[in-house]
């Protein structure tokens, strides 16, 4: 090849230059995620694997996608996954999460729209009965701020505890406890170890999606979360491609009536966000 341009005329030459440096510039050009038909879909686990492949995926089979769906063990990685453009989006968290997480780790994602979720539930560990709950009992929760508090919400709502009215959720801690008369012993952690920690505590707060992994029935919870809108999760997006063609193309496979179908026959007792109708 280098003896090869070396014979090269010097005008050859300058052509050739001018006209790779056109072609790269054109690739540099495009849009990035404009004709993208290869995309990969972080999930954590839970639900919400089994909902993209009954309920989105067909719809984007049929416009020419090819998906990948790509899982997560905790709720740290598919965001910094995301913003490392190892995926293409992802499906497990709610807006307060999000935006508690992009502003720490200065990440720039945005939501697409929200789906039909799973709710936050408490489940009986080794005492049944809420009401037989002794002193310092141990219960454990989610150990980031925003599902904390939601924790700590659904306890109040139990009875056990009272909370600080002014919470802040990007920012909550044990510390918005502001009464605990039995003195329960809370015990944070990480949202994958919840399941297990029913053999060593008295009642545990499990993140929705979690509690379906392990096997748990949520219609045998001892309390269910009503969620707010804020909480119904997402499917988030890098900024940069929030005017692709392929997140269009996304949000309406979520919203059509396909999608409504399959939510309606197979993801029973999930809350429908405000947008979904009944």
């Amino acid at each position: 090849m280098i003896h090869f341009i070396s014979k090269l005329s010097f005008p050859v030459m300058i052509g050739l230059l001018v006209f790779i440096s056109v072609a790269c510039g054109k690739s540099n050009s495009t849009p990035l995620g404009a004709d993208r038909k290869n995309l990969k879909i972080g999930i954590c686990p839970g639900p919400y694997g089994d909902l993209l492949k009954k309920a989105v995926l067909p719809s984007l089979s049929k416009k020419g996608y090819t998906i990948e769906i790509v899982s997560f063990s905790d709720y740290i990685q598919p965001n910094l996954a995301l913003a490392n453009k190892d995926i293409d989006a992802n499906l497990f968290q709610h807006q307060p999460y999000l935006t508690k997480f992009s502003k720490d780790k200065d990440l720039q994602l945005t939501s697409v729209i929200n789906i039909p979720t799973a709710p936050m539930s408490v489940f009986a560990g080794k005492t049944k009965d809420p009401n037989l709950l002794g002193n310092k009992a141990s219960i454990a929760l989610p150990n980031d701020p925003t599902n904390l508090l939601r924790a700590l919400k659904l306890f109040q709502e139990l009875g056990f505890i009272k909370v600080n009215p002014n919470a802040d959720p990007a920012k909550a801690s044990l510390k918005d406890i502001i009464e605990n008369k039995k003195e329960i012993q809370f015990l944070p952690l990480e949202a994958a170890q919840l399941p297990r920690s029913l053999e060593s505590t008295d009642f545990t707060a499990i993140n929705g999606n979690f509690a379906i992994a392990s096997g748990l029935d949520l219609t045998k919870a001892v309390k269910l979360e009503t969620l707010a809108e804020e909480h119904k999760n997402i499917i988030v997006i890098r900024d940069e491609d929030k005017n692709s063609q392929f997140t269009k193309d996304i949000e309406e496979a979520v919203r059509s009536k396909e999608f409504a179908e399959v939510i309606n026959r197979d993801f029973q007792g999930f809350q429908k966000p405000d947008w979904f109708g009944k």
